[in-house]
């Protein structure tokens, strides 16, 4: 069940101990305003189906905590903790007053990333857009014959958020894979069946020990090392059906855990027997089995382990348009985000600024049939009377920094750099969430350089 809150109070009205006052400058009560916070929560209510029970957290404190989260990089144990000592926080978190108490338990924090989730933040990213450009309501589309000119620019890129996951490697995948089913084992056994299936559980840590300690690793080492836990992890997969055969039964979680493992059991064992290291789905956690490695061939990381995402910019704001663990390529979505573009404005882009892997013969037609000027060299070898602007070709890699520059900001302040969500669709969430956070801090950066000209001039007006 949920209830509409009260209507916020100014930060004049917020009740501090010995009559203090919130700082109206604080950095938190500037950012809570840039928050369309009472369209977001008919939003928010509505997904509230049941009229009896508890009563749901306000969307304002939901909210709030996980941008906190986000732009803080902290636990879920210490965001509270932070919430109660700060009343800006508080405040940021629509609390009529300050409280020095838990406003709610830490573990509330994985209710709120499943309830707000990626296409709920799309809507809250986009009312927070439409609420800095005072643009609440889009231009129609032109129904008539004749389209609209083109304006704009659309930057669009994609990057890996790595997840925050053990490197993967066969051996310590088979050796956990190894223990959790000799975990299945003892569970299942009863003293009173007999004696317990041998497992030769001491030789195969031995081995994988052995192996383990070794600082330089040949090949023939590791595909020995490989075949060995492939053996123990047969005889552990047999066991364990056969319990499940007479009749015993495992939990739930238990079960999800067993299919993985036998998955990743075909998976080693397709790779052993045909001396390759490529299969398809391949699962490279245990605890994450979604998780796939992402090649982007970047110099630091060849290849990285988490979601693949895309993104636009326009005007300096960014919209996630899209977000997959498994890989694909990037090109086959940038016809559906020019067409969103155009459902949001009315009209397509003059610009579109994409990588080089964008620039496909399909893309290119397409753009030129809408009349819309794609960055960089055509494709081919060049003709003799070409002419190429270098200038031109310039200018659409400057304006491409941009889209580079929101990783990196995101990356290194609002944790696209490293996922610690456990479960896929809070992971998702954490993912939105670091662009929420961005397109916040985007806006504070406009309301500076506004508040900062407006001095300027009052100075010069002065002066004069």
């Amino acid at each position: 069940m949920y209830k509409f809150p009260s209507k916020q109070i100014s930060a004049s009205d917020f009740g501090m101990p010995l009559g203090l006052k919130l700082d109206p400058n604080n950095r938190w009560v500037k950012k809570a305003e840039t928050i369309p916070w009472e369209e977001i929560e008919v939003r928010y209510a509505a997904l509230f189906k049941n009229r009896k029970g508890n009563v749901a957290k306000p969307l304002r404190l939901a909210l709030g905590a996980l941008l906190i989260q986000t732009e803080r990089g902290i636990s879920d144990a210490e965001v509270p903790l932070q919430i109660q000592e700060t009343p800006c926080l508080q405040y940021f978190c629509g609390l009529p007053a300050y409280k020095d108490e838990l406003p709610f338990d830490s573990s509330l924090m994985v209710y709120f990333r499943k309830r707000l989730t990626p296409e709920i933040l799309g809507e809250i990213n986009e009312l927070i857009i439409a609420k800095a450009t005072q643009q609440a309501d889009l231009p129609p589309n032109d129904d008539d014959d004749t389209d609209p000119p083109n304006d704009g620019t659309l930057i669009v890129d994609a990057s890996c958020a790595p997840q925050n996951i053990r490197y993967p490697q066969d051996t310590s995948l088979l050796n956990e894979a190894r223990e959790n089913l000799e975990k299945m084992i003892d569970e299942l056994h009863d003293p009173a069946d007999g004696e317990k299936p041998r497992t030769y559980r001491k030789n195969a840590k031995r081995d994988y020990l052995n192996f383990a300690k070794k600082r330089n690793k040949t090949g023939k080492q590791i595909r020995k090392a490989v075949g060995k836990q492939l053996r123990y992890i047969k005889r552990d997969l047999q066991i364990v059906a056969e319990y499940l055969q007479s009749g015993k039964t495992l939990l739930n979680k238990r079960l999800v855990r067993l299919d993985t493992i036998e998955n990743l059991y075909e998976q080693q064992l397709f790779m052993y027997e045909n001396r390759t290291r490529k299969v398809d789905d391949r699962i490279v956690s245990l605890a994450q089995p979604w998780v796939r490695p992402i090649v982007r061939g970047k110099a630091k990381a060849k290849c990285e382990f988490g979601a693949k995402l895309e993104i636009s910019v326009v005007d300096g704001f960014t919209r996630l348009e899209h977000t997959s663990f498994d890989p694909y390529n990037e090109s086959q979505n940038l016809q559906e985000i020019i067409e969103r573009y155009r459902a949001r404005t009315g009209r397509y882009p003059r610009r579109v600024l994409v990588d080089k892997i964008y620039r496909n013969r399909d893309n290119i037609a397409f753009c030129k049939e809408r009349k819309i000027q794609i960055s960089g060299k055509p494709l081919g070898r060049p003709k003799k009377d070409a002419v190429i602007d270098k200038k031109q070709l310039r200018a659409d890699e400057t304006g491409r920094v941009e889209v580079e520059r929101k990783f990196s900001h995101a990356k290194g302040s609002f944790g696209l750099g490293l996922v610690r969500a456990r479960l896929k669709e809070t992971s998702e969430t954490s993912i939105a969430l670091s662009i929420v956070a961005l397109n916040i801090a985007q806006v504070e950066r406009i309301l500076r350089a506004v508040l900062w000209w407006l001095g300027r001039r009052r100075k010069f007006v002065v002066v004069q």
